[in-house]
């Protein structure tokens, strides 16, 4: 990798969160009162993330190190290997700090129109800095493989299983077939979306997000659903 992580003009001013009914963070509810050296500590932490989010913005993932984390957010070392064992663990937790409300799983009736309304955020939000940051993540966990153990533990495996309890009621409900593999649906759902992040041989655009939506719908559909579709499609063609 050798393209800087540079946030785009979109992604220059971070939207606020969006509402979703299935949180991938922690519950917010009343904290105890906390002792100023825990607020210190808590405090040293947010100096943390904000400065490794800083220096993706500027910096290719592999210039940076814990080193020059700490230098950016004015701690020693200790302290951030208080909280993580790795750059790529403090790496990924920045990263999620904004990623996960900004691409939620909608609160919608339809579990299928939530999938659909959710792959669009995403295509979004990887058209811009968190894509950079996703594909510098990946790259480098292609070497390393404690990256990609970091990836999946912190990211994958969380939002993969709001997603399947998703893609379950869809299936529940009769919205997508339930005689294929739910594994292999996710995949269907989020392997386009990776290719073109990896490969950026086309862009992640509203246009692509349509189309993908449409497409991987389709194949998803009930049998009998699929040829009701299909048949008016060809009517129209006529």
């Amino acid at each position: 990798m050798t393209a800087a992580a540079k946030p785009g003009a979109r992604s220059s001013a971070r939207p606020s969160a969006r509402p979703s009914d299935r949180s991938e963070t922690a519950g917010v509810g009343a904290l105890p009162p906390r002792a100023p050296g825990r607020a210190r500590s808590d405090a040293s932490r947010v100096a943390i993330l904000d400065a490794t989010l800083k220096l993706l913005g500027t910096t290719p993932l592999q210039q940076i190190s814990i080193e020059s984390i700490a230098r950016e957010a004015g701690v020693g070392k200790a302290t951030i290997y208080r909280w993580w064992n790795s750059k790529a663990a403090v790496v990924i937790e920045a990263f999620l700090k904004t990623h996960l409300s900004h691409t939620p799983m909608p609160r919608v009736s339809s579990p299928r129109e939530a999938l659909i309304r959710h792959i669009h955020l995403l295509i979004d939000e990887y058209n811009g800095w968190s894509g950079r940051v996703v594909a510098q993540v990946l790259a480098e966990g292609q070497g390393d493989p404690d990256v990609l153990r970091e990836f999946r533990e912190r990211f994958w495996y969380g939002r993969r299983a709001v997603v399947r309890e998703v893609l379950e009621d869809a299936r529940r409900l009769g919205e997508i077939r339930s005689d294929m593999d739910a594994e292999l649906q996710m995949d269907m759902l989020y392997a386009p979306i990776y290719f073109r992040l990896l490969v950026r041989h086309l862009p992640l655009d509203k246009k692509f997000a349509d189309t993908h939506c449409v497409a991987v719908m389709q194949m998803l559909a009930p049998p009998e659903a699929g040829a009701v579709t299909s048949t008016a499609q060809r009517r129209k063609t006529v």
